[in-house]
């Protein structure tokens, strides 16, 4: 391909880390926008010099898009990956790929019988800091593993969830705390520590006038015979960078605001720690930067050009709704329940 072109579904504040990192991509073209919204047509137009659909359907049946970007509601991001998947168009949707592992399955299959890729963005594994300890853990440098912890302990204020149909619902954002704000955390820490196979959890809603929870704790077993804890929330006041915690039989790893703290290894000298590309969402949702979205953008695009799988596909991206649909079955029933 001379070039590839992409096509956005959704037209919410991360558009613009989109339209930002793609206008920074060699060989990527923006074909044009589609939004819900009919009556938005003319103002994002003005907004973002490009053109502006509100069909879907007929938006990615447009012959010059290679690529959709998902970046509407997480609980339609099957709707839009259904209509683009069926077009003949490769995907790659935010966080999280869909608020069920039953949708996420019903994706992945019609993804593969279309033969077009399925990615999701899991931006926060491109980070130089997480890159230095995923290769520790996973080249053995920890040894055994024994405890993986998490927390997500962040802050929202009312008017993030009153200024928004979504966010909150159990129907389109599929909760709150874990599966929208946690999901990155949660994806890290799963990937470091391997496959959880049991949750035992209490996830409550305290403090907003919201679906979802704002506030809960979770104690892991996992496959290797190691176990942990993960806490997330967003009424926590004023909100703490999200943190990761890696303990194995050679030493630990910290990891706060998506850069190491703390690395106390037998034997290994501390790396050299320069990251700086990260933000944490903690308490602003737009703090985050936008290098490690045009990382993932960038691999989506030579994938296509390579005809090889994204970095995160359809069944990397499934493990971390799982993790997250356990925790809120758990804490329904009041049982530990198994993966």
């Amino acid at each position: 391909m001379s070039h590839i072109g992409v096509g956005i579904i959704g037209t919410g504040s991360i558009v613009h880390t989109y339209v930002k990192c793609l206008s920074e991509l060699e060989g990527v073209r923006i074909v044009g926008l589609c939004t819900k919204s009919a009556d938005r047509v003319e103002q994002l137009k003005a907004d973002f010099g490009l053109p502006i659909y509100s069909d879907l359907n007929t938006f990615v049946q447009h012959p010059e898009i290679d690529l959709v970007c998902v970046c509407n509601e997480s609980g339609k991001h099957s709707i839009a990956i259904e209509a683009a998947a069926k077009a003949g168009k490769h995907i790659l949707s935010e966080k999280p790929l869909e608020v069920t592992t039953e949708k996420i399955d019903g994706l992945i299959a019609l993804c593969e019988e279309r033969k077009v890729l399925l990615g999701c963005v899991l931006q926060n594994r491109c980070s130089t800091d997480y890159k230095q300890v995923e290769n520790a853990i996973k080249s053995g440098k920890l040894g055994k593993l024994l405890m993986g912890n998490a927390s997500i302990n962040w802050y929202r204020s009312q008017a993030y969830y009153a200024n928004s149909k979504w966010r909150g619902t159990k129907k389109l954002d599929g909760g709150a705390a874990f599966i929208n704000q946690g999901i990155h955390t949660v994806d890290l820490l799963q990937n470091l520590m391997g496959p959880a196979v049991s949750v035992f959890a209490n996830v409550q809603t305290r403090v907003h006038e919201i679906e979802g929870e704002d506030v809960g704790a979770v104690l892991v077993n996992y496959e290797n015979g190691a176990m942990g804890t993960i806490t997330a929330g967003t009424a926590l006041f004023p909100g703490y960078p999200e943190r990761v915690e890696v303990y194995g039989e050679k030493g630990s790893i910290i990891m706060e605001g998506g850069k190491i703290i703390a690395w106390n290894v037998k034997g290994e000298d501390a790396p050299e720690l320069t990251s700086k590309e990260q933000g944490s969402g903690a308490t602003d949702p737009t703090a985050i930067g936008h290098h490690n979205h045009k990382v993932v953008l960038q691999d989506m695009v030579n994938a296509i050009r390579e005809n090889r799988k994204p970095m995160v596909d359809g069944a990397e991206a499934r493990k971390s709704v799982a993790l997250v649909n356990a925790i809120y079955r758990s804490s329904k029933s009041k049982k530990q329940v198994q993966l």
